[in-house]
């Protein structure tokens, strides 16, 4: 089940707004060890939105919250700026694909749906 929070960033973008910690407070009252979150304050120029609304969202939002931690996995599988840049300069001095075929590979090895 996705985060109440990127349901509701989800909803945001679809109304043409950025999430604003100055406009919405997230609370979660756990009640016999069961997370309930819920919406505690809302300031945008928009409605609130209904729960029906959020749960809407929840396919996408489980795809972008799958997507992020796709990309930070491969963040780390990258390497540095300055391993990338090593790997490009060499390329581009012996005519080679290293880089393309490491990004390909980090890619494929961490593929998104």
């Amino acid at each position: 089940m996705a985060q109440l929070k990127t349901k509701i960033d989800l909803y945001l973008k679809a109304n043409s707004n950025t999430w604003d910690e100055t406009k919405v407070r997230l609370q979660d009252d756990m009640v016999d060890g069961v997370s309930s979150p819920y919406i505690k304050t809302w300031s945008y120029d928009i409605a609130q939105p209904t729960n029906e609304q959020l749960a809407s969202y929840e396919t996408a939002a489980n795809a972008a919250e799958k997507n992020a931690g796709i990309d930070a996995t491969r963040q780390t599988q990258y390497l540095s700026w300055q391993q990338q840049m090593e790997m490009i300069y060499k390329d581009q001095k012996n005519g080679t694909t290293t880089f393309k075929d490491h990004c390909d590979k980090v890619r494929s090895d961490n593929p998104k749906d």
